[in-house]
């Protein structure tokens, strides 16, 4: 990999990992339409440390008061009742299906996962499940002729059962072009919370699972020699830049926007990889070879 594919890809990873578009799929879109090799799970793995760095740095505030809470909560039983300790066990609980499902299906997810066709199809049907999740939440804030509207849930009332929900809507995001926040945003979605709700704890319950998995590539290049260290770190911080600023833009975006531009975008791109296949322009499994 040379440094300026690790610089464009490192911006497409901080631009696209908070994004409900799947970051994963666009790092693997970006070198097939560039004629790059894939750059593979381990980079992206790699390179999603970056964008979660920028996730603890600006979630600083909430995340030392959840951790610190939840550490209190382990020797005083009063403390078990505060809202900041208890998401400290919802996150926990939230991450257990990305883990299991994550080691159970690393093959796959490091091979058959990555085929274009599959890209294509992930892109459209999940733009469609946001599109509707959007909808009825958009239906719930505005009302109507005929309707009240309807107040949505806060974090504040996330119980466990929600919260193993939004772990396995995270977990969806294994498969290149499900996309993690937009999986988990859905989800929230469709369970009744708020925009901003929804994305915040999509946001927090992404820290140890990509962290986990960043460490379990970095162990396992470590010991292959197959990752191009000095690009994938370069990738690495371009994307913890790029990200931060991402984040910043896209939670006062969500406050007042909808996920409409996202459906569209998403939808198209899907249709559009499908029409470049079917033409044989691309190959479903363009840079594959040596990724």
């Amino acid at each position: 990999m040379s440094w300026f594919e690790s610089f464009v890809l490192g911006l497409v990873q901080g631009l696209t990992e908070f994004l409900p578009i799947s970051s994963s799929a666009h790092l693997r879109l970006t070198a097939a339409f560039a004629g790059w090799h894939d750059p593979g799970a381990a980079f992206t793995a790699i390179t999603q440390i970056g964008t979660e760095a920028a996730v603890l740095i600006y979630f600083r505030k909430d995340i030392a008061r959840i951790v610190s809470a939840w550490f209190r909560s382990l020797t005083n039983k009063a403390m078990r009742s505060n809202h900041d300790a208890q998401m400290g066990w919802l996150v926990i609980v939230g991450s257990i299906p990305i883990g299991v499902l994550g080691v159970t299906f690393k093959d796959q997810i490091e091979g058959p996962f990555r085929d274009l066709r599959l890209i294509a199809v992930t892109l459209i049907v999940m733009g469609i499940v946001l599109g509707v999740a959007d909808r009825l939440a958009a239906r719930d804030e505005t009302g109507g002729k005929h309707r009240a509207i309807k107040e949505r849930k806060s974090l504040q009332e996330l119980g466990v059962r929600d919260g193993l929900i939004f772990g396995i809507c995270q977990a969806m995001a294994l498969v290149p072009g499900v996309s993690r926040s937009g999986a988990t945003i859905s989800g929230g979605l469709l369970m009744g919370y708020t925009r901003e709700a929804a994305a915040r704890y999509s946001f927090l319950l992404a820290i140890p699972a990509v962290l986990a998995s960043g460490v379990f590539e970095l162990k396992d290049a470590g010991s292959g020699g197959h990752v191009s260290w000095g690009p994938t770190i370069f990738a690495t911080i371009i994307a913890f830049a790029v990200g931060y600023a991402v984040i910043a833009w896209f939670m006062k975006f969500i406050t007042t926007k909808s996920f409409m531009p996202f459906v569209i975008y998403r939808v198209l791109l899907g249709i559009a990889l499908f029409v470049l296949i079917g033409t044989d322009t691309l190959s479903p499994h363009a840079g594959e070879s040596a990724g």
